[in-house]
């Protein structure tokens, strides 16, 4: 399969660049290395990266928002979005479905949406994401994600991953911040 990213020049990813107002997350495999530590009474500990968060600051002070779409409803991934003040949608069992209505609450619209994800529930969104905005994938990220986002991160989830989307956003917009 032919990676989106090939098919469009460099002025196209600057162009949907521009557009983007809106960089979703899923977390666990992106944000997190996708381990979980359980303990007795459940889940204990995720590991986030701080250089991801910084890349959170780095888009806000851009005047772009990130929001958190994941799987998993996690006290845990609640506290991590509060500390980086960004909206989390969290229990999506079908993150596509609920696109609309995360364009609704974030005041975006399709081509101004940017997303990372690193597992088959996340190829569905993704997909839909790259006919307008932007899209990419952990380096660990599953085999069939790969060909279908514009940018495959050097980073593994969980490493600044998110950051390195986050930054190469920032760049083809030509931001300096």
């Amino acid at each position: 399969m032919v990676s989106p990213a090939t098919l469009l020049t460099p002025a196209e990813l600057r162009a949907r660049a521009a557009r983007i107002t809106v960089v979703l997350t899923d977390c666990d495999g992106v944000l997190t290395d996708g381990g979980v530590y359980y303990g007795p009474g459940g889940e204990a500990l995720l590991r986030f990266n701080r250089r991801d968060g910084l890349g959170v600051e780095r888009l806000r002070q851009a005047g772009l928002a990130s929001a958190i779409v994941t799987r998993e409803a996690s006290p845990l991934v609640e506290l991590r979005a509060a500390k980086l003040e960004v909206r989390l949608f969290s229990g999506v069992k079908d993150k596509l479905h609920l696109l609309p209505v995360i364009l609704d609450e974030l005041e975006a619209t399709a081509d101004g949406v940017a997303y990372i994800g690193d597992d088959l529930n996340d190829l569905p969104l993704l997909q839909e994401v790259a006919k307008h905005g932007l899209t990419a994938a952990p380096a660990d990220a599953a085999a069939p994600l790969k060909p279908a986002v514009h940018l495959v991160t050097q980073a593994l989830g969980g490493q600044g991953a998110f950051r390195e989307f986050s930054e190469w956003i920032l760049s083809l917009k030509g931001a300096s911040v």
